[in-house]
């Protein structure tokens, strides 16, 4: 089945915006206050629409339109939110996101690029098989990490594990957090693999960069009872990686 691309006058079911307000250029990230945050640093923005947790805002970064939007947290409410993007027109989609570092050298304030993502979330797999492989492009991995080097910040790339889980839970077996340190992962976190695949299906755009803002396998204990994504030195890495995504996004 060809790709759905919709019409310019029509309407995205889910973030509500019209196809004809949408930049061929999208950046994406969880959380509506930080699609907010990244809308201040745009020309000219305007949010456009807030359904859900999808707010999408409109404004252009060094003279080139851009779109931001928010898709929330996890795979299958943000291939909702990828999906859409895609239908809509927009052929360049980055992704930028908190993470947990898996490696013991990458830890909180550090920057994480993405090369691909080990599909261990529910949705992709209903959309291609197991054997398809989630990849980022590689001209923007490539752009992504030279930007990221220019911010001052530690920065390391390589394949992230996109996980449904966040908090642990003793009646459940969970993610094998040493299995997949031991397989080279860098990072867990939980969208980019939805983002990775989707992109691929539409023959578009994609890369990932995140802040790390802990590492499960280097805290005292895995129960994440003293998680603070919110601290100083994670917000430098939040904002590095922003500016980050933005500088590749218009490049």
């Amino acid at each position: 089945m060809a790709p759905v691309r919709l019409p310019a006058d029509a309407e995205l079911p889910l973030l509500r915006a019209r196809v004809a307000d949408l930049a061929d250029r999208a950046l994406v990230v969880g959380d509506p206050g930080r699609a907010a945050r990244v809308a201040e640093l745009l020309d000219d923005a305007r949010q456009l629409t807030a359904n859900r947790e999808y707010h999408v805002y409109a404004g252009s970064y060094r003279g080139v339109p851009v779109t931001v939007a928010s898709h929330g947290v996890g795979a299958a409410g943000a291939a909702v939110c990828f999906e859409e993007l895609a239908r809509g027109g927009v052929t360049r989609i980055i992704r930028s996101g908190t993470a947990g570092g898996i490696q013991p050298e990458v830890v909180d304030g550090a920057i994480v690029v993405a090369t691909g993502a080990v599909r261990a979330d529910g949705i992709s797999h209903q959309l291609v098989p197991t054997e398809f492989p989630a990849i980022a492009t590689p001209e923007l991995t490539i752009a992504l990490r030279e930007a990221a080097a220019k911010t001052g910040l530690r920065v390391h790339s390589g394949i992230v594990l996109t996980g449904d889980m966040f908090y642990p839970s003793d009646a459940i077996v969970g993610i094998d957090h040493q299995m997949w340190q031991r397989a080279g992962i860098v990072a867990v976190e939980m969208e980019a693999s939805a983002l990775f695949v989707i992109a691929s299906l539409h023959g578009i755009e994609a890369g990932a960069v995140f802040a790390i803002d802990g590492n499960p396998l280097a805290a005292a204990d895995e129960s994440m009872d003293g998680y603070d994504p919110y601290r100083e030195i994670v917000t430098q890495a939040v904002d590095g990686a922003l500016t980050s995504a933005l500088d590749v996004l218009v490049s």
